[in-house]
């Protein structure tokens, strides 16, 4: 149903066609199967699946995950089972609900991203978020998100092999003018961009005098990020043409409706999802409550229209 309190909340977001604009964040909802027990997760304008790489990877080493006030700390480390093990055994669960499939991918080499866009585009995937907060390993770790053009390097390399399955490509907040890396984004093809990723930061025991942390720092989401979000979020939408998927700190509609006015298409849940499994369905229904309010006829009225003073 894409109609709520007489709201259309349909979008589409680079040529895919969701029911609503809610889709979870990816590293926040696995691949949906835990969440599955509380609800039909076809309730969902899309999933952003669990970060892939092309081998299994185990992770980081705990402690990795961190609580701070609004929000919380993570190192993961990209824990996951492999672009070819989530074809197999993952992807074929995800087909049985219907809402669109985002896969997220991280590589190490333009090469590494290419292979997987080629096995996610022949699988059949909605779309291929690109996460390019990763090392670059022949430039001594830099991330490929913190340079244009290390960043237009691995979207290229990326559409190259996607084939007709639409590449997004989610932004890092870490850098010192997030437009700049959109727009070398949108240059070399991008068909839309995600943001934010996660803010890196540490918390310190004052007692043990050691990062709580085992890697010493990590990524903050949470409700803490939400004002930079919707910041870096308008100023990519009034500086590229292509569509945007806002995330960073959204908890409820008000939230949802911020990054919407700032010129999102969609909006992703995703660290909220730890404290309250049904965050998503409550985001998704607070921004209908708040656009019929409004007296608007769709949801998408809403994309934009910030006025600044």
């Amino acid at each position: 149903m894409s109609v709520i309190n007489g709201v259309e909340m349909g979008v589409t977001l680079a040529g895919m066609s969701m029911k609503n604009p809610i889709v979870v964040a990816s590293g926040t909802f696995g691949f949906g199967r835990e969440y599955g027990q509380f609800y039909d997760i076809s309730e969902l304008g899309g999933i952003c699946c669990k970060g892939l790489t092309l081998h299994p990877r185990e992770g980081n080493p705990p402690p990795r995950i961190a609580e701070t006030p609004m929000g919380i700390l993570n190192s993961v480390g990209l824990q996951n089972p492999g672009v070819d093990r989530f074809i197999a055994e993952e992807l074929p669960y995800l087909r049985q609900h219907d809402l669109k499939i985002i896969a997220n991918i991280s590589g190490n080499t333009p090469e590494e991203y290419g292979i997987m866009c080629e096995k996610l585009s022949d699988a059949g995937v909605d779309m291929i978020e690109v996460n390019v907060s990763c090392p670059n390993v022949k430039c001594g770790g830099l991330q490929y998100g913190t340079v244009p053009e290390m960043t237009a390097e691995v979207t290229e390399c990326a559409k190259k092999h996607a084939g007709d399955v639409p590449v997004m490509v989610k932004l890092s907040p870490n850098v010192t003018d997030i437009t700049a890396i959109a727009r070398a984004v949108a240059d070399a093809g991008a068909d839309a961009v995600s943001l934010i990723n996660t803010i890196r930061g540490t918390r310190i025991d004052v007692k043990t005098r050691r990062p709580v942390l085992h890697m010493n720092t990590g990524g903050l989401s949470g409700p803490a990020v939400l004002p930079v979000a919707v910041r870096m979020v308008w100023e990519v939408a009034n500086a590229v043409h292509i569509p945007v998927l806002g995330m960073g700190g959204v908890a409820k509609g008000e939230d949802a409706a911020q990054m919407l006015l700032a010129g999102a298409t969609a909006v992703a849940v995703g660290t909220a999802c730890f404290a309250d499994p049904y965050a998503p369905l409550k985001v998704r229904d607070g921004l209908a409550a708040l656009a019929a309010e409004q007296g608007l006829q769709s949801v998408s009225e809403l994309t934009g229209g910030v006025t600044p003073w």
